[in-house]
């Protein structure tokens, strides 16, 4: 922060003076004039031109004298209760542009104040929290993203180059153009979901509520792994109430389905089994995705919905850690409430729960 040129500092120090000389100055003449006034009337007293000239040399210099301290003390005043605290929030607010967010103001003392430059400064100090940690954020975004396209990046570098060698069997060649083709395909689902999640934190996609029956919408995701259940042998088992309408966004709750079933699916081995259930509360449709996979400990539990976060790294190169941090975020949206249980080497079950249409209560109600 740029200091205050002296001599602004001395202008300014001589306004102050000069307002408090002329306000004390009226108030005492004023005052002088009506007591003595009073006094000359009630005990008949002759004032003297040497009398009023002596009196009006005191009364100057006791205006001059009373101004100065006045002066003075105004000064300390602003200087503890205005200039200090403005100095402070200047200070951390060329700091915060300067893209240090972990400065913190100290809060003034409210002697002699109302307190609202601790108000301001509280304001401040939160807002310095929160572009920390988006700041964080944004760091570990752009980290996670760079880190997670080297590898698809790498595989189609690698094998491309592959492709290039002379007398290769066509077996080869397909093997590796599908290679390169499973690495694009990783490379553009993963872009697909940082647009989406983008585009829902920062609040640019809006639902578009609409009643509809939520069985037949899960029912209609789950077939479209048909031929993945059917390759792996994997059991379905499904426990779908009827006529359960929900009041949300089709679109985007679609995508909560096809995210849990995917995962389902993916950690599900041969022979396992992938259950699917819809049951319904006062309030919620509450749909349950179960698989019989390899679990998850606590601690992986516990960081599930973070972006880019897998705890199974067996599994990292069918996805990219971003389909259950979208959909959070798209349950978050509906104001509805996801939570996740699961056992090491035993399976894992997702909950959903979706508010149901109004009319649907109305109707149970009567």
């Amino acid at each position: 922060m740029k200091g205050e040129h002296p001599i602004n500092g001395i202008l300014k120090a001589i306004g102050h003076y000069v307002t408090f000389f002329l306000l004390v100055a009226f108030v005492i003449t004023c005052c002088l004039s009506l007591f003595v006034s009073t006094l000359s009337d009630s005990l008949q007293i002759t004032l003297t031109n040497e009398n009023v000239a002596l009196a009006a040399k005191l009364t100057f210099a006791n205006v001059i004298f009373i101004s100065l301290i006045f002066t003075v003390i105004d000064a300390i005043r602003r200087k503890l209760t205005v200039d200090r605290p403005v100095k402070h929030i200047s200070e951390a607010a060329e700091r915060m542009m300067q893209g240090n967010f972990d400065v913190r103001i100290p809060i003034s003392s409210t002697l002699g104040t109302d307190g609202k430059f601790n108000e301001i400064i509280e304001c401040i100090n939160h807002m310095a929290e929160e572009l920390s940690g988006v700041e964080t954020l944004r760091t570990d975004f752009i980290a996670n993203v760079s880190h997670e396209m080297k590898t698809p990046l790498a595989v189609m570098q690698n094998y491309g180059t592959l492709l290039q060698a002379p007398n290769m069997t066509d077996d080869k060649r397909i093997e590796y153009a599908k290679a390169v083709s499973d690495a694009s395909r990783r490379l553009a689902d993963m872009m697909t979901n940082i647009l989406k999640l983008n585009r829902l934190e920062n609040q640019q996609i809006y639902p578009k509520a609409e009643t509809y029956d939520l069985g037949e919408q899960l029912c209609e995701c789950l077939l479209q792994y048909e031929n993945v259940w059917e390759t792996r042998r994997i059991e379905i088992d499904t426990d779908i109430a009827e006529n359960v309408t929900v009041k949300a966004d089709a679109e985007l709750l679609s995508l909560v389905w096809n995210n849990l079933f995917s995962n389902a699916f993916k950690f599900t081995e041969v022979g396992g089994t992938v259950s699917l259930s819809l049951s319904t509360t006062d309030e919620f449709a509450v749909v349950k995705v179960t698989d019989t996979g390899c679990g998850m400990s606590a601690e992986v539990g516990a960081h599930i919905f973070e972006k880019f976060y897998q705890g199974d790294t067996s599994h990292a190169t069918q996805g990219n850690g971003l389909g259950l941090a979208l959909v959070k975020r798209v349950v978050d949206i509906m104001q509805g409430e996801i939570a996740v249980e699961s056992t090491l080497g035993a399976g894992t079950t997702f909950t959903v729960k979706i508010r149901r249409a109004e009319n649907e209560h109305l109707e149970e109600n009567r």
